[in-house]
């Protein structure tokens, strides 16, 4: 059964892994348990003003590949990000956590909420595959530490088990 914690700084991770695989028993889709898990942590950690998902797609135009915009909480953001630019763009690439303190000092930050001031953002690699990256910002400075970036990950990772992708 999944009882939602109270919104902290400090969230205890081993329950929102727990908590992520309750929420999404039964179900392997991946628009719906993208739109559940977006909203547990967008519902559970403090001082987010967006968090969501961006998949893999063929790029609109030319050769290579995209992130569009997926199930998210906040406010509208860029719908469609190529690979290599901004932070979503950069983490797709390297498929790997990017932590980024302030977000003015990252080179080719791309601005989709001005009140955005940290973020990280998670790769959703699944059997060697890419499927997108999970992005989380903060209107905070320095919002996000190592246990916050363990701690997602790991979230990141109960999500992938339980999600058809």
């Amino acid at each position: 059964m999944h009882i939602n914690p109270e919104r902290s700084t400090r969230p205890d991770y081993d329950l929102l892994v727990r908590q992520v695989a309750s929420v999404l028993e039964g179900e392997r889709d991946l628009t719906a348990n993208a739109s559940q898990f977006s909203a547990l942590v967008y519902d559970t950690l403090a001082d987010l003003n967006w968090a969501g998902f961006y998949l893999t797609v063929p790029a609109k135009s030319g050769n290579g590949e995209d992130l569009l915009v997926g199930p998210f909480q906040g406010k509208p953001a860029c719908a469609r990000i190529p690979f290599g630019r901004g932070v979503c763009g950069t983490t797709a690439v390297k498929r790997e956590t990017i932590v980024v303190p302030d977000v003015h000092a990252f080179p080719g930050h791309i601005a989709c909420d001005s009140a955005s001031n940290s973020e990280i953002v998670i790769p959703l690699v699944k059997n060697g595959k890419l499927v997108g990256v999970f992005d989380i910002d903060s209107p905070l400075l320095d919002r996000f530490s190592d246990e916050d970036k363990a701690g997602l990950e790991a979230m990141v990772a109960a999500f992938l088990e339980a999600t058809d992708c």
